[in-house]
């Protein structure tokens, strides 16, 4: 029987996500698939999505859905180990294209609770600051914390990272 497993990888930034995640996909059989939500608005963001670029070797697929997560897992073939590099950054998209958030994390939900093979999904932990002092940044902690949770929830594995070191919650 494959491996259709949903394992969601959460932690603040420079937490090791993006690296335990290519650990754990790297682990099964390539060929993988990294669907990279990232947009390069400035060098800055270039540079950080170079530097995941040339973390990973051979084997690699890249697919860029800054928008269109959930059209991109259901378009890559069954028991393809993903990686998917990461939900807040996708949620911004949708929120600076003032879509609707709600139905776009519903959507992407439906598709994860029936992940196809071994699929890695990364996102950071942003509810454990402080409150934000404006609205755009109170929405997006909320926004981001919900679909976390929405994730969670139907994750068989949930992998919390501190440090560098993945601690298991669920």
């Amino acid at each position: 029987m494959p491996d259709r497993s949903l394992t969601f990888i959460i932690g603040g930034a420079r937490s090791g996500k993006s690296a335990h995640a290519e650990t754990l996909a790297t682990a099964l059989p390539p060929p993988w698939a990294y669907i990279a939500t990232a947009e390069a608005y400035d060098e800055e963001m270039r540079e950080r999505i170079a530097q995941h670029r040339s973390r990973r070797g051979e084997g690699w697929a890249t697919v860029d859905a800054p928008l269109d997560l959930a059209g991109a897992l259901k378009a890559l073939p069954d028991n393809q180990p993903v990686l998917v590099d990461c939900l807040t950054l996708w949620l911004t998209n949708h929120m600076l294209a003032d879509h609707d958030l709600e139905a776009e994390c519903r959507r992407l939900a439906d598709v994860l609770s029936r992940p196809r093979g071994p699929w890695f999904v990364v996102s950071n932990e942003v509810g454990q600051g402080i409150v934000p002092d404006n609205a755009l940044a109170r929405r997006f902690r909320d926004a981001a914390g919900r679909l976390n949770q929405q994730v969670a929830a139907i994750a068989d594995t949930v992998l919390l990272m501190v440090a560098g070191l993945p601690l298991k919650v669920k």
